[in-house]
């Protein structure tokens, strides 16, 4: 379950004209968060990630489940399901036996799956799925919704970063 504030910042987001995936963010951001505490751990980044995705689809972020034949079926399902239920379309069952069964599984799952070398390799193997095309333009749509202060911001990380790398 998510706590108030993400969900508060994920609303925020909205209203700032942000992606839908960017207000997933925010919930994939928290589920990292518990994986690093310990909470719980993650079999690998991923699934991780997943989870966060599910719980923005349950809490309303319109976030569509993928097309078919992008995912595993049953992933698929999953994240419709989701989908729903934060739509209002149907109303969730509750399975005790089931989630309090997730839960136990997901303690003895390792915690280095949300550690920031598996986080940054999860990153460049994602982005090496996207042409250099579709990665400009995500650049240029997240560059139009940062607002001047943050563009600011952005360039003088980005010029650190180079900074440091050369």
């Amino acid at each position: 379950m998510p706590d108030k504030k993400t969900i508060e910042k994920a609303r925020e987001d909205k209203r700032e004209g942000k992606s839908a995936s960017t207000q997933a963010g925010e919930f994939v951001h928290e589920e990292i968060k518990k994986v690093r505490k310990g909470e719980h751990g993650a079999r690998s980044t991923k699934q991780a990630i997943a989870i966060g995705l599910s719980e923005a689809r349950r809490a309303g972020v319109d976030l569509p489940p993928p097309k078919k034949g992008d995912v595993k079926e049953s992933t698929r399902e999953s994240a419709e399901y989701a989908y729903e239920v934060g739509q209002g379309e149907r109303k969730p069952k509750r399975r005790p036996k089931v989630s309090k069964a997730v839960s136990e599984v997901l303690k003895h799952e390792p915690k280095s799956s949300a550690s920031h070398k598996a986080l940054s390799r999860q990153a460049k193997s994602a982005a090496s799925h996207r042409t250099a095309q579709e990665r400009s333009a995500a650049a240029k749509k997240a560059a139009e919704t940062k607002g001047p202060a943050g563009r600011s911001a952005a360039a003088r990380k980005a010029a650190r970063t180079r900074a440091h790398r050369d």
